[in-house]
């Protein structure tokens, strides 16, 4: 292991700013950005479109979509079970240890969703066949899949909008998300759509990837940190331990403030240590990773009694002002503008900044809307 790093959260702020391309933002492709911000949450798809709009200097209102049709990314569910864009050559190993947790098995699992892992196994196998080749609305799929000897019955957990009985198929690489037909979501099968498609890896293979993903645009962080923004928590934590542990001197162990037990890549161990305060101003949209990544829990990001105003009711992530990489408050999009909720013990955020980021939302969506600030 390598030696200790020390810094402060402000440098580690800064440090995160500049590996996910928001200071400085960046010429790359869709593709690349998706891949360095270790997914890109897609439950909206115009959140999804603003985060890589914000990303980018030359942004577009649909570059999401023209690498999903390009196939360059994927749709599937991912962390935490919600619906990501995904690099296509990069998929495969979030989905082995995403299915690494085997949370289906789950007793719990089992008695609110109604199906044992005998019948999973048994639908798995069905889906294979139905989608190999094809792309299925969900209602297709859900027809093909009862004219299956005992799946009869899986239809309304098929057509549930929670979709918890499709996930599990995702993780195990037997479906993922086809192009629309108009406002229908499809399905098709990774092997006749992902290019290059190998099949899902061992988790143990895959690790090193996605951890060193994740580290790249949100470390320093811990193991705890790493499975809360992976599962929830649910990954078992001798697995998780085993994960961190392979990577042996790929990680260096990082203070932060003087608290121990973070860990980032230790080909970013020099930049980190180099980082400087940002006092950059910038806008992103619901559903960021930059709030994702950490969590809405972690009060060094967002201070603790302004948590409900990021994180709302129906798992919604509001649009944040970051103002020296903290969360310093909230916006949307109204009719007429931009409109920007200040939180006042942040302190004074710069009206120049934040005019430039409601230029540069207007350069992301193709529209202009004035700037509306107020502090609470």
């Amino acid at each position: 292991m390598k030696d200790v790093v020390k810094v402060t959260h402000a440098q580690v702020l800064a440090w995160r700013l500049r590996q996910q391309s928001l200071v400085p933002r960046t010429a790359a492709s869709t593709e690349r950005l998706v891949g360095q911000l270790a997914g890109v949450q897609a439950q909206v798809a115009s959140a999804a479109e603003l985060a890589v709009g914000t990303r980018r200097k030359s942004p577009s209102a649909d570059a999401v979509r023209r690498a999903l049709e390009a196939r360059s990314v994927v749709k599937t569910w991912a962390m935490r079970g919600t619906l990501h864009v995904l690099p296509a050559d990069g998929v495969a190993a979030y989905l082995a240890l995403l299915g690494a947790a085997r949370s289906w098995e789950k007793p719990s699992w089992q008695k609110t969703f109604g199906v044992s892992p005998r019948k999973m196994e048994a639908l798995g196998e069905a889906v294979d066949g139905i989608l190999d080749g094809r792309v299925l609305t969900r209602q297709e799929l859900i027809d093909a899949v009862a004219a299956h000897r005992g799946l009869e019955g899986l239809g309304e957990q098929l057509a549930s909008g929670w979709s918890a009985v499709l996930k599990p198929l995702a993780w195990n690489g037997r479906l993922c998300q086809g192009p629309p037909q108009g406002q229908k979501v499809t399905f098709t099968s990774p092997r006749s759509w992902v290019p290059g498609w190998r099949g899902v890896p061992d988790a143990e293979e895959a690790a090193a990837d996605v951890i060193g993903a994740y580290l790249g645009a949100h470390g320093p962080a811990d193991p705890l940190a790493f499975d809360a923004w992976l599962l929830r928590g649910a990954t078992r934590k001798a697995t998780l331990r085993g994960w961190f542990a392979s990577l042996g001197d790929r990680l260096t162990p990082v203070e932060v403030d003087g608290v121990s037990g973070a860990f980032v890549r230790s080909e970013d161990a020099e930049a980190l240590a180099l980082a400087k305060p940002s006092r950059e101003v910038r806008l992103l949209a619901g559903f960021d990773q930059y709030v994702l990544g950490p969590g809405t829990g972690d009060t060094r990001l967002i201070a603790a009694g302004r948590r409900a105003a990021v994180s709302r009711t129906g798992g919604w992530i509001s649009p944040v002002v970051v103002h020296k990489g903290r969360v310093a408050g909230v916006w949307e999009f109204t009719e007429e503008s931009v409109a920007v909720t200040l939180f006042a013990e942040h302190g004074a955020v710069p009206r120049a900044g934040l005019e430039a980021e409601a230029a540069h939302l207007a350069r992301c969506t193709g529209r202009e809307r004035s700037l509306a600030v107020r502090t609470e």
